[in-house]
């Protein structure tokens, strides 16, 4: 029985050599990466074209209104102005105290107990518009304060009214020292969007994790779609150096005139 035992031991190692065990291993390894190309290949279109359909579209239409709303609440918080500004302080204590996800599950699952059924896209669009809205909105309040309140006498001086002032004068400046936080404000929407999948949204993220089901990917494709919003966040990143760079040319060129006007 021993001596059975070591023949077919014997016929085992030479049969399978170092080389043909070798030439099996990467035969299998070309295989499989010819596999996974041929994933991330396909997978790739389909994530950029949800990209194009819903993650951008989502994005600028949310940050859109977000801005208008920020802008709003943080003008009435400006004025000062009595029931208003203590509607915009609950408003921005809500959003910004309660997480993104909750807000996108009670809009989207909740709200149809009480009779209000909505798009998971147009509840994508609300919900992060007044979420990203209530961050905004402080943003745009502490860059108001910080313009001087000489601007506002020198705009009455000039035969200014209060809106004409803070349309001409106020916001622009206010917008100027927001402008780096509300960039980075955009860059992190643009990553939160990811969310949305969880409330039926086809975005990129969805479209990686219906590849993910159907090919055992995880990793490769994940991998992926993470790079992919890694390249959208530096095109952000570099128009927003690039905004910065102009904004602060033209504050640079107001300071000499000022000084030479002086």
């Amino acid at each position: 029985m021993f001596t059975l035992c070591k023949l077919i031991s014997i016929m085992l190692w030479y049969h399978l050599t170092p080389e043909r065990y070798l030439g099996d291993v990467i035969k299998r390894g070309d295989e499989m990466t010819d596999r996974i190309w041929g994933i991330l290949v396909e997978g790739f279109g389909k994530i950029m074209l949800a990209s194009i359909k819903v993650t951008i579209p989502l994005t600028i239409i949310g940050f859109a209104c977000a801005m208008v709303i920020a802008i709003a609440m943080a003008l009435v918080q400006y004025a000062k102005i009595p029931v208003l500004r203590q509607i915009s302080r609950l408003y921005i204590w809500i959003f910004r105290g309660t997480p993104l996800l909750v807000q996108l599950f009670l809009a989207y699952y909740g709200f149809p107990k009480v009779g209000i059924v909505l798009d998971s896209f147009v509840c994508a669009v609300i919900v992060f518009s007044l979420n990203e809205g209530a961050y905004c909105a402080e943003t745009m309040r502490s860059a108001l304060e910080a313009v001087p309140e000489g601007q506002m006498e020198a705009g009455y001086c000039v035969g200014m009214n209060y809106i004409q002032i803070m349309w001409h004068v106020v916001i622009p400046q206010a917008l100027r020292t927001a402008f780096p936080p509300l960039s980075n404000s955009l860059i992190a929407m643009l990553k939160d969007t990811s969310l949305v999948a969880e409330i039926t949204v086809a975005d990129m993220f969805m479209a990686a994790q219906k590849i993910v089901g159907r090919t055992y990917e995880p990793l490769w494709l994940y991998c992926e779609v993470a790079i992919i919003y890694l390249a959208f966040s530096t095109v952000l990143t570099f128009i927003q150096g690039y905004c910065e760079k102009r904004l602060s040319a033209y504050n640079t060129r107001s300071t000499e005139v000022s000084v030479k006007g002086a």
